[in-house]
């Protein structure tokens, strides 16, 4: 009995790594073909935000000696569709595997629930899931900076030597590996639910993210303690950093944490600083050397 419930509980496992893969596949087509309602359609609501904001840099570039085309350009704009779409696709059936397993461990997502907001407002809905999601991953992004295993992948994303909005989306992935668990338990804190209109909070995100990246001079006014802006941003990929930190500035769409638990730092806004990180150089400059990055031995940093 025991044997044939571990060969059927096997069976479940495969039929969700398939069902997952396949249906990643089959949802990002439809997007393609605009077969998808327009507010799930993430495909090309990427590459309109993207050229929004590309528009924008062209038209009131910070940096006016920085090429339209910079420094790693077409890199980056791979990037965008690596990790949004191709790397989903593939890890996709591996995530629908860890539920069917949470599930057989009765982990679900009331086990965690902290907040039950089905019965809010829609916009307080949405605020509390924007700013739970946002901390979680302003969280797990001083992680990355904090533990050198995990600095050797964030490296990639530091690799960045001329700021522009695709550099939002250049990351290793083995970031989302981290991320979306990470996210997903936020989810859960929340009694495991998702606002209908979540969509406005994932679009926001991108555009957010894709701007804090620019080519633009953004503070925000006063706003500037709250929303992430491409100043403050600039400073997160500074070559150089305050000694004794392990980085700073680590907000993603909010700059409220780090205000908060003291990781501001903005000495000016120039923008001619040099970006990077120290032993950059030894870092590959392709995607395919990037993409298995992080799984070797370090090379000593001078």
């Amino acid at each position: 009995m025991l044997f044939a419930r571990q060969i059927w509980s096997m069976f479940d496992y495969l039929d969700a790594l398939i069902t997952g893969f396949l249906g990643t596949v089959h949802w990002t087509w439809r997007s393609i073909i605009f077969d998808v309602p327009w507010y799930t359609n993430y495909f090309w609501g990427l590459i309109i935000i993207s050229l929004v904001v590309w528009g924008l840099e062209v038209l009131f570039p910070w940096r006016k000696e920085q090429p339209i085309f910079r420094k790693d350009f077409w890199l980056d704009a791979f990037y965008m569709f690596f990790n949004f779409f191709v790397f989903a696709i593939v890890i996709s059936g591996v995530y629908k595997v860890l539920g069917v397993l949470f599930s057989y461990m009765g982990i679900n997502a009331q086990t965690l629930a902290v907040v039950d907001m089905a019965n809010w407002p829609q916009w307080l809905q949405l605020l509390l899931f924007f700013v739970v999601l946002d901390f979680v991953q302003w969280f797990t992004h001083v992680l990355l900076h904090r533990y050198p295993f995990l600095w050797e992948f964030h490296k990639v994303h530091h690799s960045v030597k001329e700021m522009g909005f695709a550099a939002h989306l250049r990351f290793h992935w083995m970031e989302n590996i981290l991320y979306k668990p990470l996210k997903t338990l936020g989810v859960m804190v929340l009694g495991g639910f998702e606002p209908e209109q979540a969509y406005i909070v994932h679009f926001a995100a991108i555009a957010i993210g894709h701007f804090n990246h620019a080519n633009i001079k953004l503070t925000y006014g006063p706003l500037k303690y709250i929303l992430n802006n491409p100043v403050m941003h600039l400073y997160h990929h500074a070559y150089t950093i305050p000694k004794g930190s392990h980085g700073v500035n680590f907000g993603i769409s909010l700059s409220v944490w780090d205000y908060l638990f003291k990781t501001n730092y903005i000495p000016e806004s120039s923008g001619q600083i040099e970006l990077g990180f120290p032993g950059d150089e030894t870092l590959p400059k392709g995607f395919w050397g990037q993409l298995t990055y992080g799984f070797k031995k370090p090379k000593k940093e001078n």
